[in-house]
């Protein structure tokens, strides 16, 4: 049976007489598995550093040297892999010498087809089970809503439509709209209804290293290629092999970046940071942006070209203020998941809560509501959700602030910041317009809690 996409395997074949390398190769390639075949330790070294395999079947003898030493050598490359002895020797010792070495399997010669697609079979459930205990650690502490695209607002039905749609192809994808719109959750959820579903899916933002450390995080890097490089490191783009890697706030990427991850996304070759043996991955792209690409492209900022390539499929989500008919609704889903996370029994809002949230611009999006409906739910001891647990930001929101009103000048502030973040399209065109750089509008709606 042919596996499905998401279920197809690199295989990495280590043997040296050409039947075997040929009936497993067969044998394999016929379940749908990408496979490559070499005859000696040299080579399959060389195939190992070039590009990332999921299961290698070693053979105990290749000719004047052993397998058994090119187990660590291949798991020092790739700590991942699953490596299956197969050999026309089988004894008890040889067997538990290749485990204590780093073998998960050992298949006796002559060996059925049966027993092949067994033992691949055992190493796809292994590696599944491993991502998805990766998967979990990300999510450990921190709750998060399953993906919930129900709106009758005809942009976002049409956001989710295309989504869907595009998650069916390999196709690069760019997502944009405001902080907080949530554009991660659809990636995942672009991730989860795509043929990789069963395979890693991870986010990387860009603005949250220093360009070397972004480009390490990113590509991998060698040993030793920079200070504090004291061991091999793979990369997230080795990491997600056959799944989908999100890179979020792609706007901000540094410009020496970005002719690397161009030259990723065409051709899906790369090398690591002090290393320059080229490598190739299968791993999907999304970015996503909350900026005007199409300002940076004019400033120099970013390069048309990649521009181009990660600009396949663009989907647009509107801001919370811009789809009023699905802020209540959301606001209800979000009572009921706190309500049960915090062991509150909370019914709804009362009749002033919702005029507020109403007439409230959200400039922190579907983030901020989130936020501010788990802030009540624990404050609340009643069954409604009622004005004073509400924050005040909320509450004051309504009323008009004018030059020479008896305020702080820091309340004037945020609440000129607020409008100008609800009038324009990105951060760095607020940044503008309030005359101060992106760090500092950062700090600022830390501050205030916009």
């Amino acid at each position: 049976m042919i596996q499905p996409n998401g279920s197809a395997l690199a295989i990495l074949i280590v043997d040296d007489e050409a039947n075997i390398r040929k009936t497993l190769s067969v044998c394999l390639e016929t379940e749908g598995h990408r496979v490559t075949a070499v005859g000696n330790s040299e080579d399959a070294l060389a195939e190992a550093s070039r590009r990332s395999f999921d299961v290698a079947f070693v053979d105990l003898r290749l000719g004047v040297t052993s397998g058994l030493d090119l187990i660590p050598s291949l798991l020092n490359t790739s700590p991942w892999l699953r490596i299956i002895v197969i050999t026309a020797y089988a004894s008890i010792d040889t067997a538990v010498e290749a485990v204590k070495r780093g073998a998960t399997d050992y298949i006796p010669k002559p060996f059925t087809p049966a027993q092949i697609k067994l033992a691949v079979h055992k190493a796809f459930e292994m590696r599944s089970l491993e991502q998805k205990v990766v998967s979990l650690r990300e999510d450990l502490g921190r709750s998060r809503l399953e993906a919930d695209f129900t709106s009758d607002n005809p942009d976002v039905k049409r956001a989710v439509s295309l989504a869907r749609d595009a998650a069916l192809s390999d196709a690069t994808l760019l997502l944009r709209g405001e902080s907080g719109t949530g554009k991660g959750i659809l990636a995942r959820a672009i991730h989860g209804w795509s043929a990789r579903a069963n395979r890693p899916f991870s986010v990387l933002s860009c603005p949250s290293l220093s360009p070397e450390l972004l480009e390490s995080e990113l590509f991998g890097h060698a040993k030793g290629a920079f200070t504090g490089a004291v061991r091999d490191n793979p990369g997230r783009i080795s990491a997600c092999e056959g799944g989908t890697l999100l890179l979020d706030e792609i706007g901000d990427l540094p410009l020496a970046l970005q002719p690397k991850l161009l030259r990723f996304v065409q051709d899906k070759e790369y090398e690591h940071l002090g290393d320059y043996v080229t490598r190739r991955a299968d791993v999907r792209i999304i970015a996503a942006t909350n900026v005007d690409l199409e300002k940076a492209l004019r400033e120099g900022r970013f390069r048309e070209d990649l521009y181009y390539r990660l600009n396949v499929i663009q989907i647009t989500l509107p801001p919370l203020r811009e789809r009023p008919e699905d802020l209540i609704a959301l606001a209800e889903r979000l009572v009921v998941f706190f309500g049960r996370s915090c062991h509150r029994t909370v019914a709804g809002f009362t009749a002033e809560a919702v005029d507020i949230l109403r007439n409230y611009i959200w400039p922190g999006n579907i983030r901020e509501l989130r936020n501010v409906i788990e802030r009540a739910v624990i404050l609340c001891r009643g069954e409604r959700i009622d004005v004073h647990h509400l924050p005040e930001n909320l509450r004051a929101a309504d009323r008009s602030i004018r030059l020479g009103d008896p305020l702080r000048l820091d309340r004037i502030e945020e609440e000129h910041i607020r409008r100008v973040l609800a009038d324009t399209r990105s951060l760095q065109e607020a940044a503008d317009i309030l005359g101060i750089d992106q760090a500092t509008l950062w700090r600022r709606r830390k501050q205030y809690n916009i």
